[in-house]
């Protein structure tokens, strides 16, 4: 995703989601550093030069949805009634054979709140173990009013995101940062930009619906991302000093290459930890180190003086 110069991090979000999004600023052991910001747009300016890039991507999804035209005939309704009647007996049973439960999961679906996810997680296998059991759950639940359908997809959503967030972090944690060192930044930016998709959106939503999205697992999801960006910061510079012990052993084209390629990386690395920094909201004292010496090894490259 090719960076936009000058770009600023995205603006905060409305107070309410905030606070739903960063309930645990003790326990948050990153701050906002005093030099990154201004690292990033001196090192841009170096290496991308003063002409910037915008993109403007404005996609529109339009459904067009089209009617068949034309009436049927008298003949071919019965005929679709009549392959049909048996489907329309089987939701009509599953009505009352599991009208009690129904009416149960109404009330209950209805008045659910939690901050609790594993609860949430609970409660919604709990629904899903009762609904599996119908022959077509939209029909059916059609058939009781005011049956809380909306605040079913809720859960369902909240309970899918929370186990998504879950595997991100536990990802996260478990990462062996090894070259190739390019593919791996490509992978973690993908993870972060659909974190950045996400998280405003879906909690305004679970808020409209009165359920309350514990997002402190973002919390340990900025930690580590920010743990993976200085491994990588590391690596990158690691490479930089075996290809300078390569280059003074040996002179020639391959040397210069690798040196060039190098740079390239470091630079990669830089904007990464921007990218990670600015989706955090700050960087630990090791991500701090490590953004310096890194701007300071890109400056003092020939090709960029």
């Amino acid at each position: 995703m090719p960076m936009i110069k000058g770009a600023a991090p995205p603006p905060p979000p409305p107070l309410g989601v905030a606070k739903a999004l960063c309930p645990r600023k003790a326990n948050n052991k990153l701050r906002r550093s005093t030099h990154m910001g201004n690292l990033y747009r001196i090192l841009q300016g170096k290496l991308e030069g003063s002409s910037s890039q915008g993109k403007n991507s404005k996609g529109r999804k339009s459904a067009i949805g089209g009617s068949a035209g034309g009436k049927r005939g008298m003949a071919d309704a019965s005929a679709e009634m009549t392959k049909r009647s048996a489907y329309f007996q089987q939701i009509e049973e599953d009505v009352q054979k599991h009208r009690k439960v129904i009416m149960e999961m109404k009330v209950a679906i209805s008045s659910f709140q939690t901050k609790d996810m594993d609860e949430l997680i609970k409660f919604q296998k709990h629904v899903e173990r009762h609904l599996e059991k119908l022959s077509d759950e939209t029909q059916v639940l059609a058939r009781f009013e005011d049956f809380p359908t909306k605040k079913l997809e809720t859960l369902r959503m909240a309970s899918a995101l929370h186990l998504k967030l879950k595997g991100i972090a536990t990802d996260l944690k478990n990462w062996k940062v090894v070259p190739p060192l390019g593919q791996l930044l490509h992978k973690i930016k993908r993870q972060l930009d659909a974190l950045e998709r996400t998280k405003y959106e879906e909690s305004k939503w679970f808020q409209s619906h009165n359920i309350h999205f514990d997002f402190n697992i973002l919390v340990q999801i900025k930690e580590s991302m920010v743990d993976v960006s200085s491994s990588c910061m590391e690596l990158a510079l690691q490479e930089r000093r075996q290809a300078k012990a390569a280059a003074n052993a040996e002179i020639g084209s391959k040397t210069e290459g690798t040196r060039k390629s190098c740079a390239k990386m470091l630079w990669k690395a830089f904007q990464l930890a921007f990218r990670v920094y600015s989706f955090a909201g700050g960087q630990d004292d090791q991500a701090d180190r490590l953004t310096k010496e890194l701007a300071q090894e890109i400056e003092n490259d020939p090709e960029h003086k």
